[in-house]
C-alpha cells in the first residue's frame, strides 16, 4: 500500500511540476518593458512628456501633440538596446528533496546573455546580438492654416528579450533559454485637432504585430519526486528491473534512465505565438494656457488579443522510461487509469496553440512648467492595470499526455491549461529636465523609477524584472535646413534577491508544492542592467 501511495504521490509531481512550469514564463509582460525604445526624446526626458509631447511620437504619448505640427514632415528614427542579467544560486543549508541534499546548480552563475529580435512573418533567426537594433519612420502631414494635423509611426511599443542559449549548462536555462517578446505597431494612423490657441485633442489606432517566443529547459526538484526516486534507488539497485517488481507497480521498470531525480533535466518546451492584427486606440488631451506651464492626459486602451502559434514538448528519457515501466508491469496500468494516467509520454509532441491575453489600458497625466525662459520641467505621473493579467488559458489542437496527469488538480480538460499569474497594478513616475542652452541647442535629463507590475513573490527568471531606476541624458539641435536631431542614452538597473522558499514562482520546496520551482530550497539574488541608445531626424518634405 506504501508503494501505491508513493507511485501515485510521482504521477501527480510530475504532473504539477510539467503544468505550472510551463505557464510561468509569460510573465516576462511587466510595466517595465514598455516605452523604452519609442522616442530619444521621452528616454532623455524620462518619459516624462504628456504635458510637452514630442513631434510624431505624440502618436503613443499624447496623439494631440500633433496638432502642434505645422507642415509635413518625415521622421527617421534609430534605438540600440542591449539587456544583461546575472544570476547567482546558492542552497539552503537545510536542502532535502525526499533524501536529495545536493544540488549542482549550488555556487553556480549564470553565464552570458545576449539579445535576439523577432522579425514579423519570418519569426526568429538564428542570430543571436550583443544588442537589439530597432528602426523606426514616421510622417505627419498638415496643410497650412488648418487645425487638423495627420499622421502615422512605425516603432516598438513593448520589448523584452533574453538569450541565454550560448551557454548549454547555463543554470538559469530552467527558466528560460530564449525569452522574446514584443509589440511592433507597424501602422497608426492618428490625427490631432487645434481646437483653440491653447487647446487641442488627438486620437490614434496604433495597430501592432505582437509575438510571444519562449524556449526553456525544465527540472522538477521537489520533494514528491526526490522520494519516489530514493524509493527506486532501495527497490532497484542499479536501476535494474526484477520479477516481483514486474508483478507489482513497475518502479524500475523504466531501466537506468527510468530513475527519478529531482535535480535532473526533465524536458524542454518551446512556444512560439503571434497576432499580426492588434489594434488599440490612444487618446490624448493638452492644455496650453500661458507659455510657462501646460497640462496633458493620455489614455492608452487595452486590448484582449488572441495569439496563435505552435508549440512542442521535447521530454527526456526520465519521464517517458518511468512512465514505460509502470504500464509494463501488472499493477501499474490500474494506477494509471485510477488518476488518468497516459499510457506513454511521446518523445515529442508538438501542434498548435491559441491564448487570448488582455494587454493593460494606461492613464498618464503630466505637467510642465518654465520658471525662467530657458529652463523647463516635465513631471508624470500614470496608471497601468496589469492585474488584468491574472490569469491567462493556453488552447492546444490535441489532448497532451502531460496534461492528461492533471485530472486529480482539476485540469479536466487536457486541452486547455489555464494559469493564475497575480500580477498587479502598478502607479508610476516620471521626471525631466530640458535647458536650452542656445537657440538652436537644449541639453536634457531625466530620471524615472519604474515600478515591476510582477509582486516580489511572483517574480522569475523568465522576467527577472524587479524596480528599477532609469537615467537619462540627451540633447536637441535644430538645423537651419528646419531638420531637428535628437539623441539620448539611457541605464536601467534593477537587483533582486530572493530567499529561498520564499517565491513560488521559483524556489519552494513544499511537499505538495504545486506551483513550479526549478530552483527549490535555493537562494537565487542578481541583477538585471538595460542600456539604450536613441537617435531621431525630423526634417520637413
Amino acid at each position: 500500500m506504501k508503494t501505491l501511495r508513493s507511485a501515485k504521490a510521482a504521477q501527480l509531481s510530475l504532473m504539477a511540476s510539467v503544468l505550472l512550469g510551463i505557464g510561468v514564463a509569460p510573465l516576462a509582460h511587466a510595466d517595465l518593458t514598455d516605452s523604452l525604445v519609442t522616442s530619444p526624446t521621452a528616454m532623455s526626458l524620462g518619459n516624462a512628456v504628456t504635458a510637452d509631447p514630442p513631434g510624431i511620437e505624440s502618436i503613443h504619448f499624447n496623439p494631440a501633440g500633433l496638432a502642434r505640427m505645422t507642415g509635413n514632415t518625415k521622421t527617421d528614427s534609430i534605438f540600440i538596446a542591449s539587456i544583461r542579467t546575472r544570476t547567482s544560486f546558492s542552497s539552503a543549508p537545510d536542502l532535502d528533496l525526499g533524501g536529495f541534499k545536493v544540488d549542482p546548480l549550488n555556487g553556480t552563475t549564470s553565464g552570458p546573455v545576449r539579445q535576439a529580435l523577432y522579425l514579423p512573418v519570418i519569426g526568429l533567426p538564428h542570430w543571436r546580438l550583443p544588442a537589439a537594433v530597432v528602426p523606426g519612420i514616421g510622417f505627419s502631414f498638415n496643410k497650412p492654416g488648418s487645425p487638423f494635423t495627420f499622421g502615422t509611426l512605425t516603432y516598438l511599443s513593448m520589448a523584452y528579450t533574453i538569450d541565454r542559449t550560448e551557454d548549454p549548462n547555463d543554470p538559469a536555462r530552467f527558466e528560460g533559454k530564449l525569452v522574446d517578446i514584443q509589440r511592433l505597431v507597424y501602422l497608426s494612423p492618428s490625427v490631432g485637432y487645434k481646437v483653440s490657441d491653447t487647446f487641442r485633442v488627438g486620437v490614434a489606432v496604433p495597430i501592432s504585430y505582437a509575438n510571444m517566443a519562449i524556449n526553456t529547459d525544465m527540472r522538477f526538484p521537489n520533494k514528491l519526486l526526490g522520494t519516489i526516486g530514493k524509493l527506486q534507488e532501495g527497490v532497484c539497485p542499479g536501476g535494474n528491473s526484477n520479477v516481483l517488481d514486474t508483478f507489482f507497480f513497475g518502479l524500475c521498470g523504466g531501466g537506468p534512465e527510468g530513475m527519478l531525480n529531482p535535480f535532473k533535466k526533465a524536458a524542454n518546451f518551446n512556444i512560439d505565438m503571434t497576432a499580426p492584427f492588434e489594434p488599440t486606440i490612444n487618446l490624448g488631451l493638452l492644455w496650453e494656457p500661458k507659455s510657462w506651464f501646460a497640462l496633458g492626459v493620455g489614455f492608452q486602451g487595452g486590448s484582449y488579443t488572441t495569439y496563435k502559434g505552435n508549440y512542442q514538448f521535447n521530454t527526456d528519457p526520465m519521464l517517458r522510461q518511468f512512465v514505460q515501466g509502470m504500464n509494463s508491469s501488472l499493477l501499474g496500468p490500474i494506477v494509471g487509469a485510477v488518476v488518468g494516467f497516459p499510457v506513454r509520454i511521446p518523445e515529442v509532441q508538438s501542434g498548435n496553440v491559441m491564448s487570448s491575453i488582455s494587454h493593460p489600458s494606461r492613464l498618464q497625466i503630466g505637467i510642465k512648467i518654465k520658471p525662467v525662459d530657458f529652463l523647463q520641467f516635465n513631471m508624470d505621473v500614470g496608471y497601468a492595470d496589469w492585474s488584468k493579467w491574472n490569469t491567462l488559458t493556453f488552447k492546444f489542437d490535441q489532448d497532451i499526455a502531460l496534461l492528461q496527469m492533471g485530472r486529480l488538480f482539476g485540469v479536466a480538460n487536457p486541452r486547455q491549461l489555464v494559469l493564475n499569474m497575480g500580477m498587479k497594478n502598478v502607479v508610476s513616475y516620471g521626471f525631466g529636465m530640458q535647458a536650452q542652452v542656445t537657440k538652436k541647442l537644449a541639453l536634457r535629463l531625466g530620471y524615472e523609477p519604474r515600478r515591476s507590475s510582477i509582486p516580489s513573490d511572483k517574480i522569475s527568471l523568465f522576467s527577472p524584472l524587479p524596480d528599477t531606476k532609469l537615467k537619462s541624458i540627451g540633447f536637441q539641435y535644430k538645423f537651419d535646413s528646419g531638420g531637428v536631431l535628437n539623441v539620448a542614452g539611457s541605464y536601467l538597473k534593477g537587483t533582486y534577491d530572493i530567499p529561498a522558499r520564499s517565491n513560488c514562482n521559483m524556489n519552494c520546496d513544499g511537499f505538495f508544492n504545486l506551483i513550479y520551482n526549478p530552483y527549490a530550497a535555493t537562494n537565487v539574488s542578481g541583477n538585471i542592467i538595460v542600456r539604450y541608445f536613441g537617435a531621431s531626424y525630423t526634417h520637413p518634405f
